[in-house]
């Protein structure tokens, strides 16, 4: 599973110092003891910017990002961590509630395994430890009082083709959290994630806008082929792998595409488009993986079995 490259520039806090005369207390902070393989800050993204050539980003599964935040007591748009593939551990400098959903995956606190529950009360000083996951590939953490990061064009999400937002998640980087909030009421039995649990997932599109330049024979081989996510997946889309459409010759005008978009490049094996797609494409765009159903991509790994089935 491919991961995009980083970058400098995170916004790092100073470590405690003692407050100056009259300082009030010092901000709570939390502070990345392990990175993990690939983990970024991420909010709602940045909708309605195509038009400068920015994707809109944000997690690349939203209904377990904003379930996250919503345990925490935290609007939906608030800072919080994604996490792929596990290997996150932290610490905060103050007691608060934290939220981890998405993809399934061990949680310990200073080294002792915790239960299932999908949020809990982290104390100050406590190491959290998130493993790597046993279905799916992303995991969400949010914290009471959601992470403060700088925002670049109104979002701190990390887009990995650009390059905007804040910079990826390194061991030690220190980020400061907003005021606690209380947490709901809810029973917490009731709040999971959705995610791909091992067998083929199926997943619905509609046809278009590019669906007429391929034949009958290759339409009905999008909908009945058991394509595989191949190595080639990251945030900004995931390849299919299996019998390759005949796309031929096709010259066409670059035109917008949106996440979920189903491209066919001339190898003709598909790929669909995810978080950080880019916002205009050259190849056709046979269909559209309908946005109920694109978070389910997103929690993909190579190897797993993927159908697209059409909306009619």
């Amino acid at each position: 599973m491919t991961v995009s490259s980083a970058a400098p520039g995170r916004r790092v806090l100073p470590r405690h110092r003692p407050p100056g005369p009259g300082a009030g207390p010092e901000p709570a902070v939390l502070t990345v003891v392990e990175a993990g393989a690939a983990t970024s800050v991420q909010d709602l993204g940045r909708p309605g910017m195509a038009h400068l050539g920015v994707p809109a980003s944000g997690p690349a599964d939203r209904r377990s990002f904003r379930l996250a935040n919503r345990l925490a007591g935290n609007p939906e748009n608030t800072p919080a961590l994604e996490v792929t593939l596990g290997g996150l551990a932290i610490t905060l400098s103050s007691t608060r509630h934290v939220a981890v959903t998405g993809a399934p995956a061990p949680l310990a606190v200073d080294g002792v395994p915790v239960d299932g529950a999908p949020r809990l009360r982290l104390r100050a000083g406590s190491v959290l430890t998130i493993g790597r996951p046993w279905a799916g590939c992303r995991s969400y953490l949010a914290v009471s009082g959601g992470i403060e990061a700088d925002r670049v064009l109104g979002s701190a999400s990390r887009d990995s083709l650009t390059g905007l937002g804040t910079a990826p998640v390194r061991t030690g980087a220190e980020y400061g959290l907003g005021p606690v909030r209380p947490v709901p009421a809810i029973p917490l039995e009731l709040a999971f994630s959705v995610v791909p649990s091992g067998g083929p997932v199926t997943v619905r599109f509609r046809w278009g806008p590019r669906h007429e330049l391929f034949d009958a024979a290759d339409r009905h081989r999008l909908t009945t082929t058991p394509w595989q996510i191949s190595a080639q997946c990251d945030r900004v889309g995931a390849r299919l792998t299996g019998p390759p459409l005949a796309i031929g010759s096709v010259d066409l005008p670059s035109e917008g595409t949106v996440r979920g978009a189903v491209q066919v490049p001339p190898s003709g094996e598909p790929i669909v488009f995810l978080a950080d797609h880019p916002v205009t494409g050259g190849y056709p765009v046979i269909g559209v993986v309908t946005d109920a159903d694109i978070d389910l991509v997103g929690q993909t790994l190579p190897g797993d079995g993927l159908r697209l089935a059409p909306v009619h």
